[in-house]
């Protein structure tokens, strides 16, 4: 026959009954509101008023959506795009961002009751005299626990996580528009390094037509034989010039091939029809007050974000010094067979719990003061990386307005060389001038016209690099997090 015999509720923990003293404190603490995180507004006085820099043609509109397709070249815009759908870099950005949601959700869940449900099953046998006992115990279980946010620390903890999860997306934009402005600035270095490349092979093949026609006259007894020797070797250099500038070009395009993941052939044949040609861009509004930067760059963002994680974790610290109050209770069906017989029965428990700190050697003190510092230096991180934003744009705006400048004199040079290049070969051919004459009319020539493309890559280099120190086209509300 089978006796069921019901089971008592478990009776509360002893550690649940504590002096009313100890409760009447954690009540006045909860009372006087004491968890009173830092500010978590960026501070102020981190930028200047206005601008120093001249402000490029006068501070005339475009829309920096349309930034890469302002070039006359719509490869890059091409470039950038595909930089966009398949640089690895991007990708470990987005992870990180859905890493931060994951945790975000995971802080926020901590707002809720868990349940958690538990099942057993034990054999055992006993070998005591007078006989061995064979014993079976199940049970299965329903266990919840709630702590109660007395002091805002789950409040913290899920404002901290939801803050690094914003810092984390602003991050992955700025990592978009870093890839972009470098994607820009190496074909624009690899198109400067082919108008380069294509001066040093015009220049070598022109010095290999005077070394042949120096030979020519040292063979009919009209010319001297050390001006063969200073053809020949004019020629020489001409032509490692050319090599060494072609592996320069040959490298930008692997790294071109690398921040676009494209195959080289195909890229190649997309390189060929514009080749030796620097893009053109269109010019677009700089805002005329810095403060406005901090509405455009991605990093500026995320380092905002970062300051509200750290007073949310300050406030995480302080709650800790605190009582926690929590709720826990159980219920479920246990059976015990032993002998031939059965028990089973209900069981269920319910009961708070109150957790008081009284003594820690100073750990939790210790711990709000590194909260506190760690808040502290996130909001010195922004002030530094502010104070950099307006060096970035104010630098970009000088290079910008110098190249400009600087653009119309190198023209002249590069000219003004040129016309006494054809002038020193001229009298060369008609036997007036020397080959020494022409060869240092030549290398003034080739200086000119170098330094001319090296001045209209910087100036190119400059609207890329403002492209990117005004945050590109990120918004604020921007929150588009995908690989596309």
């Amino acid at each position: 026959m089978t006796e069921t015999v019901p089971f008592r509720a478990a009776r509360p923990p002893a550690a649940v009954c504590v002096p009313r003293r100890l409760i009447a404190t954690g009540l006045c603490a909860l009372l006087s509101a004491c968890v009173t995180p830092p500010s978590s507004e960026p501070p102020a006085g981190a930028l200047t008023t206005e601008w120093s820099a001249p402000l490029p043609h006068g501070g005339q509109r475009s829309a920096l959506l349309a930034w890469w397709s302002g070039f006359d070249d719509p490869l890059v815009a091409a470039l950038v795009d595909a930089a966009q759908r398949a640089n690895p870099t991007l990708a470990q950005a987005a992870a990180r961002v859905t890493e931060s949601r994951a945790l975000a959700q995971a802080a926020g869940s901590a707002r809720w009751p868990t349940l958690d449900a538990n099942a057993s099953t034990v054999r055992s046998r006993s070998a005591l005299p007078p006989a061995g006992i064979t014993q079976t115990a199940s049970s299965a279980t329903l266990d919840a626990l709630w702590e109660i946010d007395l002091f805002g620390a789950v409040r913290q903890s899920v404002a901290a996580a939801e803050a690094r999860a914003d810092a984390s997306r602003a991050q992955w934009h700025d990592a978009r528009v870093s890839l972009a402005a470098e994607v820009a600035a190496t074909y624009v270095g690899l198109r400067s390094c082919e108008a380069v490349l294509a001066v040093y092979e015009q220049d070598a093949a022109s010095l290999q037509q005077t070394a042949d026609l120096v030979g020519q006259k040292i063979r009919a007894g009209f010319d001297a034989p050390a001006n063969g020797a200073l053809a020949r070797a004019s020629a020489a250099e001409a032509a490692s010039r050319v090599a060494a500038q072609r592996t320069e070009c040959e490298v930008a395009l692997k790294q071109l091939v690398q921040l676009t993941a494209a195959p080289e052939p195909a890229l190649r044949e997309q390189l060929a029809p514009q080749r030796a040609r620097l893009p053109q861009p269109t010019s677009f509004e700089v805002a005329a007050v810095p403060a406005a930067v901090l509405s455009q760059r991605p990093d500026l963002a995320a380092a905002e974000r970062g300051i509200v994680a750290a007073a949310a974790e300050v406030g995480v610290a302080q709650a800790d010094r605190y009582p926690r109050l929590s709720l826990s209770g159980s219920i479920g069906r246990a059976a015990v067979h032993s002998g031939g017989q059965t028990f089973d029965g209900t069981t269920w428990s319910f009961g708070p719990g109150l957790l008081m700190p009284l003594f820690d050697g100073g750990r939790r003190r210790a711990n709000v003061d590194a909260a506190q510092a760690r808040y502290e230096g996130a909001v010195a991180a922004y002030r530094e990386r502010a104070l950099a934003a307006v060096r970035e744009v104010e630098e970009a705006l000088l290079r910008l307005d110098a190249a400009g400048r600087r653009e119309t004199d190198a023209e002249r040079a590069a000219q003004g060389y040129g016309e006494f290049l054809a002038a020193a070969q001229t009298q060369w051919q008609v036997g007036v001038g020397s080959l020494l004459d022409l060869e240092q009319a030549r290398r003034a020539a080739l200086a000119a016209n170098a330094g001319l493309i090296q001045v209209q890559r910087e100036r190119v280099s400059a609207w890329v690099q403002l492209y990117k120190t005004v945050g590109g086209a990120w918004q604020a509300d921007d929150d588009t997090t995908t690989t596309r």
